[in-house]
């Protein structure tokens, strides 16, 4: 279980509980020379330990080395993300895009999510160097290209609570 003396692992406990750990972490390093956008999407895919045939999980792919899979809905609803922020992160720098509320309806189709998005409040996530946003796993989300690139360095870490069904294990950190 998660250390819940630490920073983050208390802010994902004051959503989670005291029994929550952290399932993945990644790094995104946004600068002049890399400054991508992505539209909105919901994070839909956890990182498994191995690939086992339970009803209600799949799809399954690997990348780079790690087996995804998407679990059903009622999995990911119970997860939260923080984004801890290395670097400062203005309105200019492509902060993260939120549609508050959106992790209340569920798997959104892809085609539906704009649809979705101008039926809700968007927020955008700045911050300065050392904040921490949590958000539902499950919340829309996206992030435009930089206007004016800076480096911008944020670790994601996912939060889960609870086993899996069937075997499965997360990979974790």
């Amino acid at each position: 279980m998660l250390d819940i003396g630490s920073a983050a692992g208390a802010i994902a406990a004051s959503a989670l509980g005291p029994n929550c750990f952290p399932v993945r972490a990644l790094l995104f390093d946004k600068t002049g020379e890399k400054n991508w956008a992505l539209g909105w999407h919901q994070d839909r895919t956890i990182v498994v330990k191995q690939r086992r045939s339970v009803p209600g999980f799949g799809p399954w792919t690997v990348k780079k080395g790690l087996t995804h899979v998407a679990p059903p809905v009622e999995i990911l609803a119970q997860m939260v993300t923080l984004r801890i922020h290395l670097d400062p992160v203005p309105p200019t720098n492509a902060p993260l895009l939120i549609a508050r509320g959106t992790h209340r309806v569920g798997m959104i189709p892809e085609p539906d999510a704009d649809a979705v998005v101008d039926g809700s409040q968007v927020v955008a996530c700045v911050a300065d160097r050392g904040d921490i946003w949590l958000y539902r796993t499950l919340i829309l989300h996206a992030s435009a290209a930089s206007a004016e690139p800076d480096r911008r360095r944020v670790l994601q870490v996912d939060y889960g609570h609870g086993p899996l069904p069937g075997g499965l294990e997360y990979l974790g950190l």
